[in-house]
């Protein structure tokens, strides 16, 4: 029997009401959430511990796994064998105990120590040109470098007791003057990388030397949640839109996953994640083992380094203790300058002569967060002045990746001095920073040294906020 259902009298404009509120308070929730979210992960104070303190929103077990990374970031690793066997390991060859001694409370490396010598942060760097033979070319889809035959990819300034050291490395600066299109002048440094009391013989007669200066470690964790997505879209490696600027990434390998992937670390992006990046800093900057790089760097000629008595286990830093501080740097808050009307007002300006279209100042995480990291994370020709000659995977000799500027006026806070600018220190303000710029960059320095002294000063004083 057919049923004849009783004809209902709906209230529309009752529901469309009711609908309306539902939906203004899911987006209310999500508001809220991203608000919650950035308020745990970033933090607008400015003092010594700032880049100390942990995210607002870790569990009882988080807090636990934050303070064992924490742990064995800043207390000293011992030479093997040792009765302390959580920290026995470091060397044979080595630049510093401690991940502290670079990235003092997490920031950025000092150039030089108090006495005037120059600071463990300082690394120098060596490589040899590839010849492009068969095995070389095999050796760089793995590697991004060939490193130099008798001291590996970089100078060991210690050595454990019966291991001597590499060499003790100096920076050598030659005054250069620069003059404005209004009259003004300026000095900028230009330095020569020395290696002295070379402990094993002399050094490839092709070989590349840079020094590299130890990064703040202000919001690595946000910079890792950046989509691919947004990375590559501002990406243009073929200048498509005939800017002068062609930003490209680097691809490279990671011993974790066995594929290329988005480099987004170290000076010229050839570390894939923060975890690969500890993991590398471990191995030459402290001679620790993990399961990413099991073989301590002594080459066929450091005889001694290779005859080093073992630690009790063959990998010095076990997954547990990589991740722990893996975790705790990716979970302590994020420094970024309060957007105020003296912060937009900068901004303004430091668009206006084209500075972000490399420093780009905005990007939403994977976690809803917005960030302003001032980096594209791509890899841009800067010119001649800045090239090292050093290639790292995808990068050219004279290609960097555009360095994060938020958290650098942390610096003086930590340390109690400006900081050094640029990949080796050279630079001692943020103007003699932007005198170096060439190639893709000019442009942008030519604009900022026309501009009236005043709006220089006004974009100067922007970025020493950030």
């Amino acid at each position: 029997m057919l049923q004849i259902q009783k004809k209902q009298n709906y209230n529309f404009k009752s529901i469309n009401k009711t609908l309306i509120n539902k939906s203004l308070v899911a987006l209310f929730a999500i508001g809220l959430f991203a608000v919650l979210a950035n308020s745990s992960e970033i933090t607008h104070s400015q003092n010594k511990k700032t880049l100390l303190k942990p995210v607002n929103s870790l569990s009882n077990e988080e807090y636990d796994k934050f303070i064992l990374g924490k742990s064995f970031f800043r207390i000293p690793w011992v030479e093997a064998p040792s009765a302390t066997t959580a920290r026995d390991g470091l060397g044979p060859l080595f630049n510093a105990n401690t991940c502290n001694s670079c990235h003092p409370s997490n920031g950025r490396g000092n150039l030089y120590n108090e006495d005037g010598s120059l600071s463990r942060s300082v690394i120098p760097k060596l490589s040899i040109p590839s010849k492009g033979l068969k095995e070389e070319l095999e050796f760089l889809k793995t590697n991004p470098l060939i490193p130099e035959p008798t001291y590996g990819g970089q100078i060991a300034i210690n050595g454990t007791l019966d291991v001597k050291f590499e060499a003790k490395p100096e920076i050598k600066f030659e005054e250069l003057k620069v003059k404005f299109p209004d009259g003004e002048v300026d000095t900028i440094l230009k330095p020569t990388y020395v290696l002295n009391d070379l402990q094993y013989g002399e050094l490839h007669k092709d070989t590349i030397i840079t020094f590299r200066i130890a990064p703040s470690l202000n919001g690595l964790g946000l910079i890792e949640d950046i989509p691919d997505e947004q990375i590559l879209a501002n990406a243009d490696e073929f200048d498509k839109n005939k800017d002068g600027i062609s930003g490209r990434v680097n691809y490279a390998y990671s011993p974790i996953t066995k594929k290329k992937e988005i480099g987004k670390y170290s000076w010229k992006a050839n570390n894939t994640s923060l975890v690969h990046q500890t993991a590398d800093a471990a191995i030459n900057d402290m001679g620790l083992t993990t399961t990413i790089f099991t073989e301590d760097r002594c080459t066929d000629k450091q005889i001694a380094c290779k005859k080093v008595p073992k630690a009790r286990h063959k990998i010095d830093l076990p997954d547990n203790r990589l991740h722990a501080i893996d975790f705790y740097i990716k979970k302590r808050q994020t420094y970024t300058a309060p957007k105020d009307d003296l912060y937009k007002k900068g901004l303004k300006l430091f668009k206006s002569i084209g500075c972000a279209d490399c420093h780009k100042d905005s990007f939403t995480t994977k976690s809803g967060i917005n960030i302003s990291p001032f980096t594209d994370l791509l890899l841009h020709d800067m010119g001649e002045g800045l090239a090292d000659g050093r290639t790292e995977f995808n990068a050219s000799g004279s290609e960097w990746k555009t360095p994060a500027l938020w958290g650098l006026s942390l610096h003086e806070k930590i340390n109690g001095k400006k900081p050094r600018l640029l990949h080796d220190g050279r630079a001692r303000t943020f103007q003699e920073a932007i005198l170096w710029h060439g190639g893709e960059a000019e442009t942008s320095k030519e604009a900022f040294m026309n501009l009236q002294k005043e709006k220089r000063k006004e974009l100067l004083q922007f970025l020493e906020r950030l």
